[in-house]
């Protein structure tokens, strides 16, 4: 259920189940000794404690600790989520009809499902709110976009509508906020763009990269930050944000490609002063200390208990608890600016409607499923397509030819986004429940504000036991907006965020 507070849009904690069948390596070994082993954000004790409880099965069947796993087994393991809050703005419809849904989406919301957030996202809010449901992406723009964003209705619209993008038969104009005085009149930066690493999402210009065109406009320059036209003649990844990283006027509050990680002069002309194998040590080792990475990749967060990265994939220390209850191995994320201590209440959701997957995606479908509060017991299965394992770019569409294994792994905009897991392997349905508790919803599930009482707890689950800090809305966007689309007989725009006005002031830019 989702409720709002304070301006942001939350739901409460949920019950869900991570699934993930066995990997080849992992035959023949006893279970309890390939979770000691593959995944280390808890003890062997906690491990131990699941197994021997039966929130960790196989098969959906309680095994023994001593259980070798076998090819094919389902291992599924229960846990207790808690989804981030995004900023509470609407997602309003721009157009709709029986073939295409036009919508803008607020900053902070994600796509579709990915990583930490599930039901805080367009396609699940759209269903919600909308009944729009089996919905097509046509596009993507990054989390913390604003924008106009298009979802086909049907399979026909979607890949007609894919076509004329990936052809290059669509106009796309956005606006942003940079700093300094942006030059006047048209630049056109034609830089090539690489992908440095598609675990944690970050690009640079480099000779190895792909064409890549943008053209740039100054619209307006209030004394210290500029308003600038973005019309991208391609789509790849993070390609705007790329290309004024490049010309020295990255967007004003953009927490990658504006930060001395790429250098004393942020990456401008492509001068960052280390190699890419240093560039990706010094992303993660920030992170951890200000949490703006989020790859999707299971390589990089190979830990379906929790969601968090295990220190011992980032080569870099973890912080000791100031509370002193965490769990060794636990991620510093808990640690990090928009999660530190306070003493409000962690909150996140209940179980929505059945949301279909996307058919269109060629990609591995994982089934999740989520609990209703009010009865932990029976499991609602919730099939959704990891749509977040194709690459966004500002503009994108499902390129798969855009990653050298077909299947990119991450959500748009995998900066300022957790770093979370994206199981694989699991392209079967295995529904655990019957017809009356598989559609049961309760009565209470309408949008409220928020109330502490419909707020779970449960005692293994760390993040009850930490005490989180709401957000502000400037950690929740950036300043670049997808303005206008336009193609053969259609166009559709949005209106322009408050910050894009001439005279619009904030001493924090």
């Amino acid at each position: 259920m989702f409720c709002f507070c304070i301006g942001l849009r939350k739901v409460y904690p949920y019950y869900f189940t991570f699934t993930t069948f066995t990997k080849g390596r992992w035959v023949g070994e006893k279970i309890l000794d390939v979770f000691a082993r593959e995944f280390r954000a808890h003890p062997v004790e906690e491990y131990e404690r699941c197994i021997k409880s039966g929130s960790l099965t196989v098969n959906y069947e309680k095994v023994d600790i001593d259980y070798r796993l076998k090819h094919n087994d389902l291992l599924a393991n229960i846990v207790h989520r808690h989804e981030r809050p995004v900023i509470g703005d609407a997602v309003s419809i721009v157009h709709l009809d029986d073939d295409l849904v036009v919508v803008h989406k607020p900053p902070s919301v994600p796509v579709h499902p990915c990583g930490r957030y599930r039901h805080n996202t367009v396609a699940f809010i759209l269903a919600k709110e909308h009944n729009l449901r089996n919905l097509r992406t046509i596009h993507r723009l990054d989390r913390l976009t604003s924008g106009l964003l298009m979802f086909g209705r049907n399979q026909e619209k979607a890949r007609q509508m894919e076509v004329q993008i990936r052809t290059r038969l669509v106009s796309k104009e956005y606006v942003c906020r940079v700093g300094g005085e942006f030059p006047s009149g048209p630049i056109m930066c034609t830089e090539p763009i690489e992908v440095v690493s598609y675990k944690i999402g970050v690009c640079r210009v480099s000779p190895k990269g792909k064409d890549c065109q943008t053209e740039f406009e100054r619209l307006s320059y209030n004394g210290k930050t500029s308003v600038v036209l973005c019309k991208p003649r391609t789509g790849r990844m993070h390609q705007i944000r790329v290309h004024l990283q490049y010309l020295g006027y990255p967007i004003a509050n953009d927490p990658l490609y504006n930060h001395v990680v790429f250098g004393p002069e942020k990456g401008k002309d492509g001068n960052i002063g280390k190699t890419d194998e240093e560039l990706i040590h010094d992303l993660i080792s920030i992170h951890n200390a200000e949490n703006w990475l989020g790859g999707e990749g299971d390589d990089f967060a190979p830990n379906f208990f929790s969601g968090v990265i295990p220190a011992e994939a980032t080569g870099v220390a973890t912080p000791s608890s100031s509370s002193g209850g965490m769990a060794s191995g636990v991620s510093s994320r808990s640690q990090t600016p928009d999660t530190a201590v306070s003493k409000e209440a962690p909150t996140a959701v209940i179980s929505l409607p059945e949301f279909k997957p996307d058919t269109e995606i060629e990609a591995t479908e994982v089934q999740v499923s989520s609990v209703t509060l009010t009865d932990p017991s029976p499991l609602a299965t919730l099939l959704v397509s990891p749509t977040g394992a194709v690459l966004e770019s500002e503009c994108s569409v499902n390129d798969k030819s855009s990653s050298p294994t077909g299947n990119v792994n991450s959500e748009s905009d995998t900066v300022a986004e957790d770093i979370a897991v994206k199981l694989e392997e699991n392209t079967d349905q295995i529904d655990r429940n019957s017809p009356e508790s598989s559609n049961k919803m309760n009565d209470d599930s309408a949008v409220d504000s928020y109330n502490s009482d419909k707020v779970t707890f449960d005692e293994h689950c760390f993040e009850c036991k930490t005490r989180f800090r709401d957000p502000k809305p400037k950690d929740l966007m950036m300043f670049l907006h997808a303005w206008r689309y336009k193609g053969p007989g259609w166009s559709y725009e949005t209106q322009l965020p408050t910050w894009a006005q001439d005279d619009w002031q904030n001493d924090e830019y």
